[in-house]
């Protein structure tokens, strides 16, 4: 059977094309906390290939002489929440089923059913991580060190993961004759970040107080550049099918190396497109422009989990103002690493906030949609109920060229919808201080319904958003025009904020090889009447200004 790319579960190396995942996670620095008895934490945002990466450690430290390894996922004990008891049943149920499957150790089993008879859980599961670590069935005279890996850590809540984490450090002195050697823990979170709340004491408890004995903290970062090339010429090399330049270019743009999206894309064109199972035609850019717009309209699971973060306030106070290219000194240390952590946002400069970035371009495209879905179905819904097909009255079939987009008259309309209807929409929306951007978005949404495409750009600190619109989207756009988006506060003189915005706005039509622009400025003063809101002139060749 032919190898395809992974999108769901861990990697099997035979069927998965695969990055050696003990390279990703750097088997020799991991070897050395390991021969120095340490535990630690491996963290990473979700599906980063984490599971696949203790997989591959376990059969690793397994096939040799040195140490016995024991993966353990105890997310199933979440069902039971604050349940202390229900929870740790679960997880030495989980541990001992395990030791059996992977270590050939039905000792553990018969372990369980002693704590099962007992009926006292408060320390049971020290006692059989106690138990495991020096029981070895394959040299019992003299166990093998075992290095416990546990899964999904931060999966538990609460006075639950208080109880795991001080039964952990309760028998980390016995390591590792009685313990084990080292204990990974892994989930999206490094331990220190956990600020847990105990129902029993009522109290906040940090991850680093209840679990103090931490010695480094390691996090599985994406695919670089490079590894995404050599995962796609890993598909190119069994089936003869190449991916063009411009295709692996925007793979990595589209993605910027996040494993699950870099496989995702690709299984979509090498799998999904039946076409393209044909494996002598080539993927192009123009194929993986297409795939990448119908990950964005999927709503995948792996982006569902993402967009439901953008609810939680420690979100919300770092995207906020990244949507709408505030200036911003400083965030919340513990937000925005909590972002960094969800893989949400990245850092290019430590301490620098004008560097701090939504993670690649398909989370950019997904997470204005996802906030202004509402608002794109109430307009799909008005057009509908008007009998008015949402691809004619901005298209021009007698324009130059020949079905132009109007997008002068695409405005014009938005104008006259936001001075209507701005204040309803705004009140309901959660990121309202990026709302007239994102309303925008959602107006234009209709330009990708009717076959065109999009681009956006946020950044801190740049007071603007830019979006690159290209019609039609293939097979060659005939059309590159660019808007703008400024917001005048009530402190900001209005002329600046358009002589900035000319100069930002050139920039970016220069840099696009754009023939128009529009320069649009929404005035947040409620002070001021809609009538010197609303305006609209020309400022130069090809540059437009439109005031909201």
């Amino acid at each position: 059977m032919e190898k395809f790319f992974n999108n769901a579960g861990p990697q099997q190396p035979g069927s998965n094309y695969t990055i050696d995942p003990l390279r990703r996670i750097k088997l020799p620095e991991l070897q050395e906390l390991i021969d120095q008895q340490r535990y630690f934490v491996l963290h990473a945002p979700r599906q980063t290939g984490k599971t696949t990466s203790l997989y591959a450690l376990m059969r690793h430290f397994n096939a040799g002489t040195q140490y016995r390894a024991l993966y353990v996922n105890i997310e199933p004990a979440q069902a039971f929440r604050e349940d202390v008891s229900s929870a740790v049943q679960c997880m030495v149920s989980i541990m001992a089923d395990l030791a059996q499957l992977h270590l050939g150790d039905g000792s553990a089993t018969v372990l369980h059913q002693q704590l099962m008879a007992n009926k006292n859980w408060n320390d049971a599961l020290r006692l059989m991580i106690r138990h495991l670590s020096s029981h070895d069935d394959a040299q019992p005279s003299n166990p093998r060190p075992l290095i416990l890996m546990i899964d999904e850590i931060d999966a538990l809540i609460g006075d639950t993961l208080i109880s795991v984490l001080r039964q952990i450090r309760a028998g980390y002195a016995d390591r590792p004759a009685a313990f084990p050697q080292s204990v990974i823990l892994c989930g999206v979170r490094d331990v220190r970040d956990y600020r847990i709340h105990s129902s029993a004491t009522k109290e906040i408890i940090t991850g680093g107080s209840a679990f103090n004995i931490k010695a480094d903290s390691i996090r599985l970062g994406n695919f670089s550049e490079a590894e995404v090339n050599e995962l796609y010429q890993q598909h190119t090399d069994e089936t003869g099918q190449v991916f063009t330049p411009e295709a692996r270019e925007l793979a990595w743009a589209y993605t910027q190396g996040q494993p699950w999206l870099v496989n995702a894309l690709a299984y979509d064109v090498t799998f999904r497109m039946r076409e393209m199972r044909d494996r002598s035609i080539p993927i192009t850019g123009e194929i993986m422009r297409q795939a990448k717009e119908r990950m964005v309209l999927s709503r995948a699971t792996h982006l569902d989990q993402l967009i439901d973060k953008l609810q939680e306030p420690r979100v919300y106070s770092v995207m906020a103002p990244l949507l709408a290219g505030e200036n911003i000194e400083q965030f919340p240390p513990d937000d925005l690493q909590y972002c960094i952590d969800l893989g949400l946002v990245s850092q290019g400069e430590p301490g620098n906030t004008r560097s701090i970035r939504v993670s690649n371009q398909i989370y950019l495209e997904v997470i204005p949609r996802e906030l202004t879905h509402m608002a794109q179905v109430s307009f799909a819904n008005s057009n509908a109920a008007s009998h008015n097909p949402p691809a004619v009255w901005y298209i021009d079939p007698d324009g130059t060229p020949e079905g132009a987009l109007n997008l002068p008259r695409l405005l014009g309309a938005f104008q006259q919808f936001y001075r209507e209807h701005s204040e309803h929409w705004l009140s309901g929306m959660q990121y309202r201080e990026a709302g007239p951007q994102l309303l925008l978005q959602a107006y234009l949404q209709r330009i990708v319904n009717g076959g065109g495409r999009i681009e956006r750009e946020y950044g801190l600190g740049r007071g603007r958003t830019d979006l690159y619109i290209t019609w039609p989207a293939c097979p060659e756009p005939r059309q590159r025009l660019v808007i703008e988006i400024k917001v005048k506060r009530a402190k900001d003189s209005l002329q600046t904020v358009i002589e900035q915005g000319t100069t930002q706005t050139r920039e970016y039509m220069q840099r696009c090889a754009a023939t128009q622009a529009h320069l649009v400025v929404f005035d947040a003063d409620a002070g001021k009447s809609w009538s010197d809101k609303v305006y609209d002139k020309p400022l130069e060749s090809g540059l437009h200004l439109w005031g909201c």
